[in-house]
Order: structure tokens, then C-alpha cells, then sequence
């Protein structure tokens, strides 16, 4: 069968199985008596189709779900659709405006799915001006996406964030918030967006759900102008290194304002204006006059230590980055000593500013942290190591990660300031930024870690709001709950990600939580404000356990009241009095409070690592707010992003795979069982096409051999070693996949219980040479298509059917490994063979006139029995004495000896865990193998038979390791 005859069978016989999963209902999950466990992962975003990079992530969730639900768990796997915000108003306003490029996107993303002609398609996209309709339309594809993709979701339990529903989920869950005091309303710091003139979230910003933005605090040192009463804001992360600062740096094209602020005279960049007045919105920031950046080069200033210090010239300095002013310290900043050694170098660039080189040329790093193996300027050392010679180099941004990363950790100041000598560099950091503040020598800067603009192309700075309503994290008891519960009760896989949850909920402080625009809840205490698209979706887990209750009740919105909510999840109030208050049946209430019950907590939530700075943890202190301990989370799994061809997936690059692509031009099982293989959870995935089609390849070898295993005629018993060893390495690796699923290692799960197997199947058939080969598989096949089913669900079910399985095997229980079938010594031996067969390769290919026939000398027993005797002993005298006399070697025994060193020198415990007649049995059946791995005769004998037959170097076999002698 071709290639696309293949893709199109497969393609077939998976909407096949998906319209019978739906008919049957298989995966619809209601309590019962059985161990539940409920999976979830964060509902998509439905401002459009979703790519491979989200697919690996719903992949992923999939198949823990139907792995669990083989293992004998009640499996509630449920998804629901994500509204809130203002990505989609955006999406809605472009297309609105008649923007070009959305029309464009959008015209495609619309024929993707509906195949009618174009005025359908221009219909459906006028629709899209109301943003309602485009989440709608999306959120019906996507959900069509993830069936074809054989999701095993309870789609009964679906429901969209703008749902009044939902709202009403979402007001209740705020005001538990305000009734424990999280809810506050004040000054604080935010992302803003300059076009809507509002705070964005995560989700409203471009790319920041697989690039995040985060709020940086910048300190801005107070540097007198000398002559003056001006002060230059220089900026920085580091304030410690202010005791080695020998110049300041400015751009000389960019302008730079003088402002009058709070009594003083500040200088900064222009860009830096913008953001200042943002982040000071009550003080009146008043515009002195603008200056050129080259007017301030050659002028001095004076910083809070007093140091008289050289304005110079620096194309590095950005002057859209906080205050658009650095000092140097190019000890210890790779950016400062390069762009020093490059005026020093380069003197005529300092002609027209009528600075002197030999003022310059004065100008010396300054040596002021200590790092134990750096001896010398840090900067200078690693600038040299890494070849860098020029300002612009982009490698000034690892070297400066490099040296600040070693300074932070293991860093001391070796100042003379009393204060601060001998202080780690991150104690020094913390004492210079308070003293700074505390004397008015600086003020915060507030900067984005990236430059970013939101769904609708405005810029985002850092602001400064007066009224904003957030949600306080930075409460003790919130922190040390959290912080306890995740070092000492969560479960996170992998592990390393722990620590990043530890971090974020340390900085996590005051979250911003509503805004005036978009689509959402209104806030219950404020309806001019909507919840923000982050802050509605913590917890919205538990509506999963109720909604299909609401749906089927034709419950009305209005209620859904809080004290329903109350005693629901919470256990609060009287049934009785929650049915009278809300019109909704005192058994349908009970029957809701069961099941939430019965499915709470969520056993695991599988995400992608981009939600570790924020939505995971939200997640998770939220639950510790509003639930009960026995209701928080038991487990969070998470995975890497995905690349294509090495490159990173974007719009502009035109590199992007859709969801909906995948069904059509690959297939489901296809899809699966490459995102599952080709990487671990805590790697970046990287698409490439020639390994897609090498797992293609894969799967329609593993179809191949299931098909010809169901029609072999079988009737020879199968009980010779290799036989033996099949069975044995088979169930080996089932069990090794098992426990690799158990620890939710997906890839090594998958290559151990498929492309390992493919392998053994094909060592088998080789050693055997015969045509029964597919008879051993057909012993094994019900086990190896319940193990692949979680992965492969499509095909194994497929498969199942023409073995005459009955009902469907996604119901099937998992496998369980024939324990008494693994023999460790079989597998040692057999796997021993490869190495003879190489072993020989390299004597033929070194002698190459030779006859065609070869001795395989194994070992004498007393060779075994003499390295036993020795592990056991540790004696080697009194193994000689003991082999000697058992055996009759007196006058061998330098022979005993030279064993004995043999081993002390190689050390092989693979040798005492073997015999030495099933080492010369395995030889023995494995002979014809041998043969044709080396067009050889082969003879196995004895090592003692070979001595009698004066066969030269017989003396040389060794366990495990024969010797040769090939005529």
C-alpha cells in the first residue's frame, strides 16, 4: 500500500471509530463505585484554530486519561472553551476596520472548515464584527478538532466563558474571594496598553502565552549634573555595582527631555517620558526643553557616592528602555567593558565631541565582587573567552546572563564601605536599593522584560493605576499555605518545575483582575469593571463536575445563586433552604453536591510550561482560598512548547500547523504517536517532516505485523530459547512502560512498548530464520494493543476488531506483565550475541583470505566458578586452592590467576547472574543466526573439547566472552 493510500485508510477507519465512540457514549464519565480520577487541561482560546504546539499538549492529557481508565479509574476527561478578554474584541474590531491581513487570516481560517462557496464564507466573516459570534464559531471547530484527533473527552460537560451560566460560576466565586479579604482596590502596577488606554492581562498580549511579559523594577540612580542642578536618571538592575561605576553612558542620536518633577530636575530619554507620567498619574510632570543625547557626551556628573564621573557616547544604550541612561561599571557588566574598549580603540569617534583620549585611556575597570576562580575583571574574562569585539554583538546577552548568574550566587563585594564589604551580591543588591530610596538618590523604573503590543498592535509599558481592582496574593497566610502545600503535598512532573511554582508564588503579589474592556464577568461589586481572562479561570474546574446537571435542569442563570454555589462546593448551608431560594429541585441540588463530591479534587492538570508564571499558580492558590484541603489539586504535569525544522512557530514565518491540517494531511494516530515519541515533557518538540514520515513508516510496519500475526497458521509449540527470550524481553518491556507511565514518562513509555518492539520483532524474525515468526507475535498481540491504545487508540481498536475482541478496547483493562516469563540470564545471553557477531566481523575484515569455518570456544564452568568463588571471597589464594583441587588444574593454576585478574580488571556481573551451559546452549540453537550474520560455518565446542582437538587460542575463552578461531 502507498503512502496516501495508507494516510487515507488510516484517515477512514478513524472517523469510524470516533462515530462509534460518540454513538456509544463510551466516553461519558458518571460517579459510580469504581477509584475516579479526573484530568483536565486549560480549556483553548477561541480566537481561532488551534496549531500542533496545543495539540501536544491535549495529546498528552489524552492519553494519561485512557491509560487510567484502562488502570481501572472512572476517567472524567471534560473541556470547555475560553471567551474572556479582549483578544477576541480585537480580532472583531480589525475585521471591523476591514484590516487586510485579519480579512485575509480570517477568510482562510472560516474555509478551512466550512467547505461552501465564497459567499458563505463572506457571510460567516461579516459575522465575526460581533466577537460573540467568532468565539462561538471557534469554539464549535476546535471542539470538531479534537474529536478527530480521537480525544476521549466527556463533551456533555462543555460550556464557554461568556455563557451567563458561567458568569454566574465566576461572580460567586469573587465574592468568596472578597469574603476572605483577597479582593482590594488601590494604587498599583500593571500592564498597560497605551491604545486601549487600559491594564492587559497575559492573555490579551501578543505572544505572551508561549513568551511571557513580566514587570521588571528598574533602579534610577540620581546622577548630578556637574555645574548643575539637574540630575541624570541612569538605570539599573544592578544598584550594588554603583561602587565601580567610571562613566555614564548616553546615546548621542537619541533626544532626551528635561522634566520637572516633585521640586527636582530629572533628565531622561524621551521614550522614557511616556512611561514615567504612566507610572506617576497624580504628580505633575512638567517638560522643561529637549536635548540631543550628543550635547550631554563630554559633560560630567556626580553620583550618590560621590565620584565625579565621564559622560560618554554608546550605541548599545536603548533609549526606549527605562530611562534610556546607564552608568558603566565595566568590571562586571560585559556591555560597558566592550563598548569602553571600543572608544579607547576607536579615539576618533571622540573628536567631535572634544573629549580627551587621554582622559579616556584613564578610565580603569574597577574590581568590586569577588567570585572564587575569577581572577581579574569578570567582564574582560568572559568578553575574551567568548571572542566578542564589538557592542552590537549579540553575544553580550549570554555573556552578561553568564556573569551575572555567577556573580548572584556566588559573588562577594570587596568594597571599603563597611556597610557592604564581605556582603553576598545579593545581599548588597537588596541594602544599596533601600539606602538609594531611603535618601532620595533613586526612584523606581518600572519596564517590561520584553517589548510587547497587544492583540491589537498597541504598545504595552508598565503603569501605574489609581483605582485598579486586584486580587492580593502577597497575604501571609495565602504565601505560606501555598508554599507549604507545594513543597510538602503537590506533586509536579517533572520535578525541576517545582521550583519555578515556589518562585512565582514568592514575587507574586497584588494581581490586577479587572479591566473596563472586553468580554467576561462583571465584577459584583463594580459592574462598570469585567473579570480579566486570567483571574475567571482558576478554579472553573469544579463547574466541570456540575454543568451537564444545570444544561439537562434547563436551570436559568439567574438561579444560580451563591448560596447554591455554597453548599455545592462548599458543603455550606441547608439543601431545603438553597431549593426554596433558588426554584431548583432539593434532589437535583443534593445529586450536584454528590458528584462534585465524588470527582473533586483534580487528580492531575496537564498545561504547557508557559502557564508556570501565572495561571498554575493562581490555580493553586485559589483552591487553598476558597476550598477545603481535601478539594486542592493532587498533581500538575506539564510540557514543552513546539518548534518546526528547528525554528519557532509563528505567523509571520508562515510555519504554523494547524490542528485542522493534521487530520487532513497526516492522520490522528499519526499525529499521537509522534508528539508522544519524539520528545520528553520538559523538552522543546521539534516538528520535522522526515521524522513524521519515519513514524508513519513505524506504524504501518507495526500494522503489517499485526495483520500477518492474525492469519499465521501456528501449530509448532514455541518453547526453544529464543523462543523463551521473546517472551521474556517483551514482557520486560511492558512492565518498563507501565512504570513509565506511572511516572508520566510518555516518550519513554512509547519507545519502549512500540519502536522497542518493533526492534525485538525483528532481532526474532532474524534469529529464527524461519516463517513462523508472526506466530510468537500473535501470543503477545492483545497485550501490545491495550498498551498502545492510550497512544495509537484508532488503529488498536481497528486492530482489536479483526482479532474478534469484543466491545471496544478503550473500555479493556491494562495489561499485566507475565512476571514468571522474564528470565534476566536469557536476555543477558541473547544480547551477548551481537557482540560475538561483531567480534567476528572485525577478525574477517582484518583476515581476509580465511575458510569458511569458525569455532565459538566458550568457556570451561570452572572459569564462572572462579569468578564467583571470588566475589563471594575477595580471596584469590584461596580460589585457586578451591578450583584447583575441584577440578583438577594443578599446574594451571597461573591460568585460575589470570581469570580472576580478568575480571578485577573488567568487572562484568553479567558473568556470575549466567551459567555456563545456558551460555553454551544459547550458542548452540543461535548458531544459524551466527551464520548468517557472517557467512561463516559455525562450530561450537567446549573449551576443553578445542584443547583435545589442539584448536589454537582455546585457552583464551572467557564467560561472555568466547574466543575464535577461524580457519
Amino acid at each position: 500500500m502507498k503512502q496516501e493510500e495508507f494516510l487515507k485508510w488510516l484517515r477512514s477507519i478513524e472517523l469510524k471509530w470516533q462515530k462509534l465512540w460518540k454513538e456509544h457514549r463510551v466516553f461519558e464519565a458518571e460517579p459510580s463505585d469504581k477509584p475516579k480520577f479526573f484530568i483536565t487541561v486549560p480549556y483553548p482560546y477561541t480566537n481561532g484554530p488551534l496549531h500542533i504546539g496545543h495539540g501536544r499538549t491535549y495529546t498528552i492529557g489524552d492519553i494519561i486519561a485512557r491509560y487510567m481508565r484502562m488502570k481501572g479509574f472512572n476517567v472524567l476527561y471534560p473541556m470547555a472553551f475560553h471567551i474572556t478578554g479582549t483578544p477576541i474584541i480585537a480580532i472583531s474590531e480589525k475585521i471591523s476596520r476591514g484590516d487586510p491581513i485579519e480579512l485575509s487570516r480570517y477568510r482562510e481560517y472560516i474555509s478551512m472548515y466550512t467547505k461552501g462557496d465564497h459567499e458563505t464564507v463572506s457571510n460567516i466573516l461579516k459575522s465575526f464584527t460581533n466577537p460573540l459570534n467568532l468565539a462561538v464559531f471557534f469554539a464549535e471547530r476546535i471542539a470538531a478538532d479534537f474529536e478527530a484527533l480521537g480525544y476521549s473527552i466527556d463533551w456533555r460537560r462543555k460550556f464557554h466563558t461568556g455563557e451567563p451560566i458561567y458568569n454566574a460560576f465566576v461572580t460567586w466565586h469573587f465574592l468568596k474571594l472578597n469574603e476572605k479579604e483577597l479582593i482590594k482596590r488601590g494604587e498599583h502596577v500593571v500592564t498597560f496598553c497605551l491604545l486601549h488606554q487600559q491594564p492587559e492581562g497575559e492573555d490579551d498580549i501578543e505572544d505572551a502565552d508561549i513568551n511571557p511579559v513580566d514587570i521588571i523594577e528598574y533602579v534610577s540612580i540620581k546622577f548630578r549634573l556637574k555645574n548643575s542642578d539637574e540630575y541624570l536618571l541612569a538605570s539599573t538592575l544592578r544598584p550594588e555595582t554603583l561602587f565601580g561605576a567610571t562613566n555614564i553612558w548616553i546615546n548621542p542620536d537619541a533626544t532626551y527631555v528635561t522634566i520637572s518633577w516633585r521640586n527636582e530636575r530629572l533628565i531622561l530619554s524621551r521614550e522614557a517620558l511616556v512611561k514615567f507620567k504612566y507610572q506617576h498619574p497624580n504628580d505633575n510632570v512638567t517638560v522643561i526643553n529637549e536635548i540631543r543625547g550628543y550635547e550631554l557626551v563630554g559633560r560630567k556628573a556626580y553620583s550618590p557616592l560621590g565620584t565625579e564621573l565621564l559622560i560618554l557616547p554608546a550605541e548599545f544604550v536603548d533609549p526606549g528602555n527605562a530611562t534610556g541612561i546607564v552608568y558603566s561599571e565595566p568590571s562586571d557588566a560585559p556591555y560597558d567593558y566592550v563598548a569602553l574598549m571600543d572608544i579607547k580603540n576607536n579615539p576618533v569617534k571622540l573628536e567631535k565631541y572634544g573629549i580627551s583620549i587621554d582622559e579616556v585611556k584613564a578610565i580603569e575597570p574597577i574590581k568590586i565582587i569577588d567570585v572564587p576562580g575569577v581572577n581579574g575583571h569578570h567582564a574582560e574574562i568572559i568578553v575574551k573567552q567568548m571572542g566578542i569585539i564589538d557592542q552590537r554583538d549579540p553575544r553580550l546577552e549570554d555573556a552578561t546572563r553568564i556573569v551575572y548568574k555567577e556573580q548572584f550566587y556566588k559573588g562577594r563585594m570587596i568594597v571599603e564601605d563597611p556597610v557592604f564589604k564581605g556582603l553576598s551580591v545579593q545581599e548588597a543588591k537588596e541594602r544599596m536599593r533601600n539606602r538609594l530610596y531611603s535618601m532620595n538618590q533613586a526612584i523606581p523604573f518600572y519596564e517590561v522584560s520584553r517589548k510587547a503590543k497587544c492583540r491589537s498592535g498597541g504598545e504595552i509599558i508598565v503603569a501605574k493605576i489609581s483605582d485598579q481592582w486586584f486580587i492580593d496574593y502577597s497575604l501571609d497566610w495565602l504565601k505560606n499555605s501555598g508554599k507549604k502545600f507545594v513543597e510538602e503535598k503537590l506533586i509536579v512532573i517533572p520535578d525541576k518545575y517545582k521550583k519555578s511554582i515556589l518562585n512565582t508564588i514568592d514575587w507574586l503579589d497584588k494581581r490586577p483582575c479587572a479591566r473596563k474592556r472586553g468580554l467576561g464577568t462583571k465584577l459584583p461589586f463594580d459592574k462598570d469593571w469585567i473579570i480579566e481572562s486570567l483571574s475567571d479561570s482558576t478554579i472553573y474546574m469544579a463547574f466541570y463536575t456540575i454543568v451537564h446537571h444545570i444544561r439537562n435542569a434547563g436551570l436559568k442563570p439567574e438561579q444560580l445563586k451563591p448560596s447554591l454555589f455554597d453548599y455545592v462546593f462548599l458543603g455550606l448551608g441547608d439543601p431545603v433552604k438553597v431549593s426554596e431560594e433558588t426554584g431548583i429541585n432539593v434532589d437535583l441540588v443534593e445529586k450536584m453536591r454528590r458528584e462534585f463530591l465524588y470527582w473533586y479534587p483534580v487528580d492531575l492538570r496537564h498545561t504547557g510550561v508557559a502557564h508556570l508564571s501565572n495561571h498554575l499558580t493562581f490555580y493553586i492558590l485559589n483552591h487553598i482560598a476558597i476550598f477545603g484541603e481535601e478539594h486542592w489539586p493532587r498533581m500538575i504535569t506539564l510540557n514543552e512548547l513546539v518548534i518546526r525544522e528547528g525554528d519557532k512557530m509563528s505567523k509571520s514565518k508562515g510555519n504554523v500547523i494547524l490542528l485542522r491540517e493534521i487530520a487532513e494531511k497526516y492522520s490522528a494516530d499519526v499525529f499521537r504517536l509522534y508528539v508522544a515519541s519524539a520528545a520528553n515533557l520538559d523538552t522543546v518538540l521539534d516538528w520535522r517532516e522526515k521524522d513524521v514520515l519515519s513514524v508513519l513508516d513505524s506504524l504501518k510496519k507495526f500494522i503489517d505485523i499485526a495483520s500477518e500475526s492474525i492469519k499465521a497458521n501456528c501449530r509448532k509449540p514455541m518453547n526453544r530459547l529464543i523462543d523463551k527470550w521473546f517472551f521474556s524481553r517483551f514482557n520486560k518491556l511492558l512492565r518498563e512502560a507501565s512504570e513509565s507511565l506511572d511516572k508520566m514518562e510518555i516518550r519513554d513509555y512509547i519507545q519502549k512498548i512500540f519502536f522497542q518492539f518493533l526492534k525485538l520483532f525483528d532481532k526474532y524474525r532474524e534469529a529464527t530464520c524461519d516463517e513462523d515468526s508472526y506466530c510468537i507475535t500473535r501470543t503477545v498481540l492483545d497485550k501490545l494493543l491495550k498498551a498502545l491504545n492510550p497512544v495509537i487508540p484508532h488503529v488498536t481498536e481497528e486492530i482489536w476488531e479483526w482479532m474478534g475482541g469484543e466491545k471496544f478496547l478503550s473500555l479493556q483493562n491494562w495489561p499485566t506483565p507475565d512476571d514468571f516469563l522474564i528470565n534476566d540470564e536469557l536476555e543477558i545471553l541473547f544480547d551477548n550475541l551481537d557482540r560475538i557477531v561483531d567480534d567476528l566481523k572485525n577478525v574477517l575484515a582484518v583476515y581476509k583470505s580465511v575458510k569458511n569455518t569458525a569455532y565459538i570456544i566458550v568457556a570451561s564452568p570452572w572459569k564462572r566458578e572462579a569468578i564467583s568463588l571470588y566475589v563471594k571471597w575477595r580471596d584469590t589464594r584461596k580460589v585457586i586452592e578451591e578450583i584447583r583441587d575441584k577440578y583438577g588444574l594443578k599446574g594451571r593454576e597461573q591460568e585460575i590467576v589470570s581469570v580472576v585478574n580478568q575480571f578485577i580488571k573488567e568487572y562484568d556481573e553479567n558473568i556470575i547472574r549466567t551459567s555456563t551451559d545456558l551460555e553454551y546452549a544459547v550458542y548452540s540453537e543461535a548458531k544459524n543466526y551466527i551464520e548468517k550474520k557472517t557467512s561463516l560455518n559455525i562450530q561450537v565446542v567446549w573449551e576443553e573439547e578445542a584443547r583435545s582437538l589442539n584448536i589454537p587460542r582455546a585457552n583464551r575463552a572467557y564467560p561472555l566472552k568466547p574466543a575464535f578461531y577461524i580457519e
